[in-house]
């Protein structure tokens, strides 16, 4: 398969395990390509995400491996499929890598979950307060580039109202409800839009309100993405200049622990739509 220059977060998750799977096997690069008859650097670029497997590469390996969780190589075969090249690849180039990333992985999820302690989050977001948050960007953008980002980030949510759509959990601290992005008039449309979001059956809106008090993963903004299995699950996390993506076993479940206290925290959907409403009005 011919070499990437810029592979994508899911193409390198698909390496990323498969070399795990390997190191655990405690084989060489060089034994692995023997196996399917490549080379040793190939082995480390397949690991890297720079170049792809097929599906039945895919399969010797891991079976040499030791895999025996046929679910997870199940999962694994589907990261090696690359006909959809989906929408935001219209972006290439244009947008920051991680905001391609960020909307292949809602694509491919079954359910997402995200705390948000200054923000709405993304997939919530009307018109007016994206851009209100693109124009406060710490280095000012051009402003067609803050159209850019716009369009984006509302073409992502059509995930959301799409045929059997993912499930999306969002834990949103009061502090953003507050958060008046773009003037008293956008905060009071994006309030509301919430309501009228909130309603879809497939989207759960929970707020964490100031009487809570401390709450798990405060001042973070967390996307949590689930996998086809487990072990395949993803976190995002917002940082000034970059995306991050953890993936690592550990990580994965200190996360999900996190979202569970959240739980406890939070008010229930019913609530915290009363919540919404009242802060609506008073805007």
């Amino acid at each position: 398969m011919p070499s990437r220059s810029h592979p994508t977060q899911r193409q390198r998750r698909l390496g990323l395990e498969l070399r795990k799977l390997r190191e655990a096997a405690g084989m060489s690069a060089q034994e692995a390509g023997a196996l399917v008859n490549i080379k040793a650097y190939q082995v480390s670029h397949l690991e890297a995400g720079r170049v792809g497997i097929t599906p039945g590469r895919l399969r010797t390996l891991v079976c040499n491996y030791g895999c025996s969780n046929q679910g997870f190589v199940d999962a694994l075969v589907a990261l090696t499929d690359e006909r959809d090249k989906g929408w935001w690849e219209e972006y290439r180039g244009a947008l920051p890598p991680g905001y391609l990333d960020i909307a292949e992985l809602e694509h491919h999820t079954r359910r997402m979950r995200t705390s948000s302690s200054v923000h709405i989050p993304g997939l919530l977001q009307t018109e007016e307060h994206a851009r209100a948050i693109f124009d406060e960007a710490i280095q000012p953008l051009p402003a067609d580039e803050v159209e850019r980002r716009v369009a984006h980030r509302l073409r992502r949510q059509a995930v959301l109202r799409q045929p059997d759509p993912p499930r999306f959990e969002a834990f949103i601290h009061e502090a953003a409800l507050r958060m008046q992005f773009g003037g008293r008039r956008a905060a009071a449309n994006q309030l509301n839009h919430l309501l009228g979001v909130s309603e879809q059956e497939n989207v759960w809106i929970r707020v964490l309100p100031f009487a809570a008090g401390g709450f798990p993963g405060a001042g973070q903004t967390i996307f949590y993405a689930h996998g086809a299995v487990p072990q395949l699950d993803t976190v995002q996390l917002d940082a000034a200049h970059t995306t991050v993506f953890l993936t690592a076993d550990q990580h994965l479940e200190n996360y999900r622990g996190l979202f569970k206290r959240a739980e406890h925290k939070a008010l229930s959907p019913e609530k915290s739509r009363e919540m919404i409403h009242a802060i609506a009005k008073e805007v």
